[in-house]
């Protein structure tokens, strides 16, 4: 596959599409680390947790976990990372899956969600990074990132 979009500073590398590969790796997580964009608000940005990625591709890996969420309250979530696009050595894409546990949506049920991603990840260790959009009165906005290591 070919370029799509060209860097223009020298030096950055282009966006590609990444080539499919098959791969068998299982990840391993501790929750999140959430920097809010309500910063004002005394909401919890340590949202500790245990989860687990199997990344069955290079494009697609499926995610299951729960942790303390910004309402300090515990929430799980299931989904699926979908990254067909690279920078370099980061991937970048979404994941769409399903959270629960946010007392303000749904009354704390699962509710379906999409959220723009990017990961890097590099031989035993990598780290994912999200951006959490806010929804008026029911969920906080944030960039959260999610440190993992692989356990094969």
């Amino acid at each position: 596959m070919g370029c799509c979009v060209t860097a223009d500073a020298e030096g950055l590398p282009p966006l590609t599409w990444t080539e499919v590969q098959p791969q068998n790796q299982l990840w391993m997580n501790a929750g999140f680390y959430s920097f809010h964009f309500d910063a004002n608000k005394g909401l919890n940005n340590a949202n500790y947790g245990l989860g687990v990625e199997y990344r069955y591709s290079s494009t697609s890996s499926l995610t299951v976990g729960q942790f303390y969420n910004s309402d300090r309250e515990t929430s799980h979530y299931a989904g699926m990372y979908w990254e067909p696009v690279s920078w370099g050595k980061v991937k970048l894409g979404a994941v769409i899956g399903g959270f629960d546990g946010y007392p303000r949506m749904i009354n704390g049920g699962w509710f379906p969600t999409i959220i723009p991603i990017a990961s890097v990840e590099y031989e035993r260790v990598g780290a994912n990074v999200a951006f959490v959009p806010s929804i008026q009165n029911r969920l906080y906005g944030a960039i959260s990132v999610q440190l993992k290591v692989k356990l094969y």
